[in-house]
């Protein structure tokens, strides 16, 4: 599995990105987002996703984590594939993405060319679960769960579901910690990921 490249960018086209290493010229499908964040870059450094299937080996290239995350995210809720999934990251970025989710807004992702009403309510009901049903050992930081646990589960289930979208727990406890920890968890996540774009 090619977990990243980091080379000389060759060729850029819509939605896709070549990137040269080694003498190799690797060409990643991508989004918009993507292609705007190295646009004008001499070298580039690209997460990736390869997707083998019977009939094609396809590789994926972003440039933020975040984005790859919400990638993999988006391909792992039945019906939705990778050009599905190119698609709603290139028409919004994963704080927005993040956002539709946690407040169950489908309209949002029906504006996607492509996704149709049913969709975006899979999406939803799919990705809203993995979101907030992450377990706490994503984290790796099994010292610093017990001040989260302090601050109550809804506290706990937003602060993992931010990691799961890129952030530390830093990041989400300080937003996570001027908020009512009674609040829903859906509400907590769309709060936090406003005051973390405003950081």
């Amino acid at each position: 599995m090619i977990y990243s490249l980091n080379g000389k960018l060759i060729h850029t086209e819509a939605g896709l990105a070549v990137v040269e290493c080694g003498g190799v010229g690797y060409a990643c499908k991508t989004t918009f987002t993507t292609l705007q964040a190295i646009a004008g870059k001499e070298n580039v450094f690209l997460y990736t996703y390869m997707s083998v299937r019977e009939d094609a080996v396809e590789l994926f290239g972003f440039a933020e984590k975040e984005e790859l995350k919400c990638f993999k995210l988006l391909i792992s809720v039945n019906g939705v594939g990778p050009k599905a999934a190119l698609s709603i990251l290139s028409g919004m970025n994963t704080q927005q993405f993040a956002l539709f989710v946690a407040t169950s807004d489908p309209k949002a992702l029906t504006k996607v060319k492509g996704i149709g009403a049913k969709t975006a309510q899979r999406i939803i009901l799919e990705l809203k679960d993995k979101l907030a049903g992450e377990t706490i050992s994503v984290r790796g930081q099994t010292g610093a769960a017990a001040p989260v646990n302090a601050a109550g589960a809804n506290i706990s289930e937003a602060v993992t579901a931010l990691e799961v979208l890129g952030y530390t727990e830093g990041e989400a406890l300080s937003v996570l910690g001027k908020l009512d920890p009674s609040l829903p968890v859906e509400e907590l996540i769309k709060k936090a990921l406003i005051g973390l774009a405003r950081m």
